[in-house]
């Protein structure tokens, strides 16, 4: 009875210690998965600031961008003038000595 019981214990015993290999086996799987799913997120998130930094400098040379071709569509209309009044002094310029 007694050494029965001793050798039941033992089976008992080397069956937890196998159990608690598992999942010791098992938690440093799940731990390595994690890390590895730290490292993308760490590397995700350098990416989301660059690209942010990045969208921040394409809006700003964008809008330097859309002054400049504000600036040159004002220039564009004053030099429209200028020709329109040109051609106006060159037409009355050249009436007269069709006249006469």
């Amino acid at each position: 009875g007694h050494g029965q019981l001793l050798q039941m214990m033992e089976e008992r015993m080397m069956d937890v210690e196998q159990k608690l290999r598992l999942v010791k086996r098992l938690l440093q799987d799940k731990v390595n998965q994690l890390k590895e799913q730290l490292s993308k997120n760490t590397k995700a998130d350098a990416m989301v600031k660059d690209l942010y930094v990045e969208n921040a400098q394409l809006l700003k040379a964008l809008e330097v961008t859309e002054q400049r071709q504000k600036t040159a569509e004002r220039k564009n209309c004053l030099l429209e003038e200028k020709i329109a009044n040109l051609n106006w002094i060159v037409k009355n310029l050249a009436s007269p000595s069709l006249k006469s």
